[in-house]
């Protein structure tokens, strides 16, 4: 695994930690509301990191197999 493979897998950890932040405030409001725009926009982020993030993985993969099939 290369190393900007393991950063994208970080990243994709990352990513679920913020969807599981935000579905957990939405679930369990602090106080007597939740701001769901704000909890509407952080989804949206995890969600795009995440993609982001799995897209520089399957690059990496591509360039993996790419270079194996030239050197071997």
């Amino acid at each position: 695994m290369t190393i900007g493979m393991i950063q994208s897998t970080t990243g994709l950890e990352r990513a679920e930690g913020q969807l599981n932040q935000a579905a957990q405030a939405i679930a369990t409001p602090q106080g007597d509301s939740v701001d769901l725009s704000a909890q509407a926009v952080a989804l949206i982020q995890a969600k795009n990191n995440f993609e982001a993030n799995l897209k520089a993985l399957q690059i990496g993969d591509e360039m993996t197999k790419t270079l194996l099939k030239a050197v071997g």
